[in-house]
């Protein structure tokens, strides 16, 4: 029987590319996406056509009203796709970049940033741990902003290494049903994140580049075959660790 990785945020980007190597690896996917249906109905028939099943729900990751509405529409996805009461996996994915030098940073601007990137991943968590089977994974999405310090980004890093202390609670109160909870740090990726910075300017991801020790800018496709295999059996000793992937970016 296939297990079931829920993906938020995964219309696009790292999440999109997450969830196809999660079906590339025989793994089933509840993908979320908050406003691109079309994209993430696109995704779902991308991994339909690699032979394993898929739903897209949409969800809003910075409501966190929202999120007993979306248990229950989860609840009843399980039961029609897969006729079962509970999934496997949970990737914390979800989430959007906020340039600001700190001086310059507005409230609505940091607030934006905690209801995403911190609330949403506490309190969605939360509400979704009846269905999140014993013995599970939990991913949670993090930065390689927490270690290499870029200005403009104080806000967002400062979500992110609330995020990876988190993790570690998680890691600890959730031990008891086996359930193993881990973050993974992308370094700069070419993706439309923050507007495509990394990818459309040639500046700047020379620069990057040239700071990285494998010489070049990270991929998506960089990023989704890792995560995809945190949730493999065989990386089930694997608990409570920050992995950064960002090729020696910073070295």
């Amino acid at each position: 029987m296939s297990k079931i990785t829920l993906v938020t945020g995964a219309s696009r980007g790292l999440g999109r590319n997450t969830a196809q190597h999660i079906a590339r690896s025989g793994g089933d996917v509840v993908l979320t996406y908050q406003s691109r249906r079309e994209e993430a109905l696109a995704a779902v028939a991308e991994i339909r056509g690699l032979g394993q099943r898929a739903v897209a729900l949409q969800l809003d990751t910075g409501s966190v009203a929202g999120f007993a509405d979306f248990a229950q529409r989860l609840r009843e996805a399980l039961r029609q796709t897969w006729q079962r009461e509970q999934f496997d996996h949970l990737v914390n994915n979800a989430g959007h970049g906020e340039y600001a030098a700190f001086e310059s940073t507005t409230e609505a601007q940091f607030d934006g940033l905690v209801n995403v990137h911190l609330k949403g991943i506490f309190f969605l968590t939360q509400a979704l741990l009846p269905l999140l089977a014993d013995g599970g994974r939990i991913v949670n999405l993090s930065s390689g902003l927490t270690r290499m310090v870029l200005p403009g980004y104080a806000a967002y890093a400062t979500m992110k290494g609330a995020v990876e202390t988190l993790s570690l609670y998680m890691a600890k109160e959730l031990g008891p049903r086996g359930i193993a909870v881990n973050t993974v740090a992308p370094g700069a990726i070419e993706t439309d994140f923050g507007g495509g910075v990394v990818r459309d300017n040639p500046e700047i991801n020379r620069h990057i580049a040239e700071r990285t020790a494998l010489g070049r800018v990270g991929l998506p496709d960089d990023i989704g075959p890792m995560v995809a295999s945190l949730l493999a059996d065989g990386n089930r000793w694997i608990n409570a660790q920050r992995i950064e992937v960002s090729g020696g970016q910073g070295l």
